[in-house]
């Protein structure tokens, strides 16, 4: 697979970045960390709004930038699309105007771009006649979805696009970005310091610090690593591949398999055969020496210990393997040595309950 290669080095004084990264060429990449950690620097470095003394860009094998032999393609000559925090619509055009506006840039990627098939993937047809003023904060940021993807980008860069949007907004978008990926084929930077948004949309993963890559990898690896924050923080997760096997209605419960076994759920209105992600917290996660006998928790897996850390304050950290997938487990430091859990150790988890996000 064609990666995409961005090194920059820059000094503002009081903050550095310096970051060395090969990312997929496909899906969404999330950039994910606290404000002010780099994640738009880095963002305005790769669509040229800034030039670091020191930089390297190539995307798909094309070179955008580089610092040693003086390459530098300027903002409007690179084919990209930007969605800010901000729809930044034109306010005196329509929707359909819009979108429009830009499609004369696509001169630069002859490849033909499918508008149609766009407006119905972010469901704004009905929207085509309004002006900006008369749609809703989310309806606003499909439009600038749209409106980026009809430049047919190379790469499309999301800095925070729900930043500015409350929850039942964010709720409202979040599906159309989940299923960008599977109806175009453009790689995706995504950047965000929402927990939620980065587990929903994150196909691959950077985790960003004080200007530079702390970590990165597939989620459901890169969330699991002991030695990172995340996997300590109160709102530690991990987030699982699952397929919808089957229904039962009569408990109105429905039951999906991932690689290694299957979970309960709630009832999901969708059919079999659907992929979805679910979101495992590992505050909800209890562990068993033995299967427990009779309980009232469903989703009872065997596991094996793979890595267990101390927080300092009363909390054991425990990773384990549920068949092929990562897992997370927080307990209290005196749970741990009553089971004298040990790394290796085979065990049963307890899944007391599951976020199912797309």
């Amino acid at each position: 697979m064609t990666r995409i290669e961005a090194r920059f080095q820059l000094d503002y004084g009081g903050f550095k970045l310096d970051v060395d990264l090969q990312l997929p060429s496909a899906g969404i990449t999330v950039l994910f960390g606290p404000s002010g950690c780099g994640k738009t620097t880095l963002l305005r470095c790769i669509a040229g709004l800034q030039c670091p003394p020191e930089g390297f860009l190539k995307i798909n094998g094309s070179i955008w930038q580089n610092s040693e032999d003086g390459v530098f393609l300027p903002p409007h000559k690179r084919p990209l699309g930007y969605v800010f925090q901000e729809a930044n619509l034109f306010p005196h055009l329509s929707v359909q105007e819009n979108l429009h506006y830009g499609l004369k840039r696509i001169k630069q990627n002859p490849e033909p771009v499918n508008l149609e098939q766009t407006v119905e993937l972010l469901g704004i047809g009905h929207l085509m006649g309004r002006m900006p003023e008369r749609l809703s904060g989310g309806e606003r940021q499909r439009v600038a979805i749209a409106r980026a993807l009809a430049l047919n980008p190379d790469i499309l860069l999301m800095d925070e696009p729900l930043a500015a949007l409350d929850f039942k907004r964010k709720q409202e978008i979040l599906p159309f970005l989940s299923r960008l990926h599977q109806h175009r084929a453009i790689p995706v930077l995504y950047v965000t310091h929402a927990q939620q948004e980065m587990a929903q949309l994150a196909d691959y993963l950077v985790i960003m610090a004080d200007g530079r890559e702390i970590a990165s990898g597939l989620p459901a690896d890169t969330l699991t690593r002991l030695e990172l924050p995340l996997a300590q923080d109160r709102e530690a997760a991990t987030v699982w591949p699952v397929t919808i096997v089957e229904h039962e209605a009569d408990y109105h419960l429905t039951r999906v398999a991932f690689a290694g076994g299957t979970l309960s759920l709630p009832i999901i209105n969708a059919a079999v055969g659907t992929p979805l992600r679910v979101q495992i917290y590992a505050r909800d996660v209890s562990i068993a020496l033995e299967s427990p006998a009779a309980t009232s928790i469903l989703n009872v897996l065997p596991a094996t210990i793979t890595g267990i850390a101390d927080d300092h304050r009363g909390q054991s950290v425990v990773k384990l393997q549920a068949g092929t997938q990562p897992l997370l487990a927080h307990i209290t430091q005196k749970s741990a040595r009553l089971l004298d859990l040990q790394v290796g150790m085979p065990v049963y988890v307890q899944i007391k309950g599951t976020s199912i996000l797309n």
